[in-house]
């Protein structure tokens, strides 16, 4: 018996080994059975940083590894990123499924993490149409420039008093309030305990999605998340989230809720209304619509906060590029006293500083992965069905063939130039591109285009006492966006107060 068995483990070996060499597979570190490259990325650190000095290191755009069952590739070019995004983009636009993924989206009732089916073609359309139309954004455009003015306020009080300011806490709090106010028709206070469970609930999110679950990389394991008590955990912030959300659409169906006629539609108002009134070709019920406030949750709260401090970053150590860029719009504004969205469209300097902070500090580094859905030939080699598929957008940025002194800090780069960022230039694809190009791309833009405009224009930035320019650093944390791991900790004073 035991002889058979040893054959039966033979005769299994020789056929997974002829299967896996059939198929010419990208090249790739070397992999131990049954984990694959799981033990060497929980040790990476920065993933994005890692997985480009693999490609480095094998002298390859595309590399290949095995996340204990789940075959992935990455790709580091620009050249790759349009076969991947746009050439053969029906083949790589589905997603991966997770855990977690599963559990906070609702069965994948919402659009960033839905697979590629109709449910999600249908839900795309809805979410252009109605949320992220060019209308609907100008709309909120009172939201955007009040609640600006009270963060300059705000920097203006610690100005006066000769104070430093944490500028990563403003600028969270700020995209904090826009998204309460444009998502939910909510204002909480800065230190109410109203917004401090909302931070508190988007801490989890991030900290839940860094989580490892066993059951994504071996199914048959999945008592193993049981028994750790990562199931608990994630079904006790699935039900914290549901709860959110719950007493939001609680409170916007009560029947005694006052509102005022001039009151522009936050999106929960509109998805009700859709709901309602049974205009979506799908069948929009209460999931759909806690999936996409979750959607709108991650995406706005987190993103915007994480570019406005990658650009004070780079412009504080770059003081020469910072007082350009003020010049600009200062003589632009004049002593108008704020800069308002009308004025960003004559303002190429801000656009091509905004364009190259991205560009070295895009906020999703490895976007958000993909799924093949179907055997396809990506760079020479066979690409199945089901790999998980990275695109390292920070990477992509980087490419010394694609750009000069990639490493610099150099907006001059972005003037009289037809590179944009909306996924047309795979060179700079912070937002990705193709069918699974993020939604809000244009309302992003805005809240932070208006932003550093405005604290710059505000205020003249200098660093705390004996703290240097090159002591600044440009550490990232780990996170579905790339956000800086120590607070950017400035002193502001009034322009023309000194």
């Amino acid at each position: 018996m035991i002889l058979l068995f040893f054959i039966f483990l033979l005769i299994i070996f020789i056929y997974v080994f002829r299967k896996t060499t059939k198929s010419k597979l990208p090249p790739g570190p070397p992999r131990l059975p049954l984990v694959g490259n799981l033990h060497q990325l929980a040790t990476a650190g920065n993933l994005h940083y890692y997985l480009w000095r693999l490609s480095k290191k094998y002298n390859s755009p595309i590399i290949h590894m095995k996340l204990g069952s789940l075959p992935v590739i990455v790709v580091s070019s620009p050249k790759l990123a349009k076969e991947v995004l746009q050439t053969q983009d029906l083949a790589f636009c589905s997603r991966p499924k997770s855990i977690v993924m599963q559990k906070l989206t609702y069965q994948y009732s919402d659009i960033v993490f839905s697979p590629y089916n109709d449910y999600w073609r249908e839900m795309r359309k809805m979410a252009s149409i109605h949320l992220f139309s060019p209308k609907k954004i100008q709309s909120f455009r009172p939201i955007r420039e009040h609640e600006i003015s009270l963060m300059i306020a705000k920097i203006s009080k610690a100005a006066s008093s000769h104070e430093v300011v944490n500028l990563s806490e403003i600028e969270t709090a700020l995209s904090c309030s826009l998204i309460c106010r444009i998502a939910f028709g909510k204002r909480y206070d800065d230190d109410g305990s109203k917004m401090r469970r909302f931070k508190n609930l988007l801490e989890e999110l991030v900290s839940i999605t860094l989580a490892f679950f066993v059951s994504d990389y071996f199914p048959a394991l999945g008592w193993v998340d049981k028994l750790i008590g990562s199931t608990k955990r994630l079904d006790t912030i699935f039900d914290n989230h549901d709860s959110f959300y719950q007493e939001l659409i609680d409170e916007r169906l009560d029947p005694r809720r006052a509102t005022k006629e001039e009151e522009e539609e936050d999106f929960l108002d509109t998805l009700i209304k859709l709901k309602e009134d049974k205009s979506c070709p799908i069948h929009l019920n209460w999931n759909c619509i806690k999936a996409l406030l979750m959607d709108i949750f991650v995406a706005g709260a987190e993103t915007s906060s994480t570019a406005i401090i990658w650009a004070m970053t780079a412009l504080i150590k770059a003081p020469n590029v910072m007082k350009k860029l003020q010049a600009e719009i200062r003589s632009l504004i004049g002593k108008r006293g704020k800069v308002d969205e009308d004025d960003l469209p004559k303002l190429p300097y801000l656009k091509a500083v905004i364009m190259e902070s991205f560009r070295l500090y895009p906020s999703a580094p490895l976007l958000v992965p993909r799924e093949t859905t179907k055997e396809g030939i990506l760079h020479g080699y066979e690409i199945q069905p089901k790999t998980i598929v990275y695109v390292n957008a920070w990477a992509i940025s980087r490419d010394s063939e694609y750009w000069e002194n990639p490493d610099e800090f150099m907006p001059e780069r972005f003037l009289n130039s037809s590179i944009d960022l909306k996924g047309k230039d795979f060179g700079l694809i912070p937002f990705g591109s193709g069918r699974r190009i993020c939604p809000g791309i244009i309302m992003g833009l805005v809240n932070v285009e208006l932003s550093v405009a405005n604290l710059l224009y505000s205020f003249d930035w200098e660093l705390p006492l004996g703290i240097r320019e090159e002591d600044v650093d440009t550490t990232p944390m780990p996170g579905l966006a790339m956000a800086k791991k120590n607070a950017l900790v400035l002193v502001p004073h009034k322009y023309g107060s000194v």
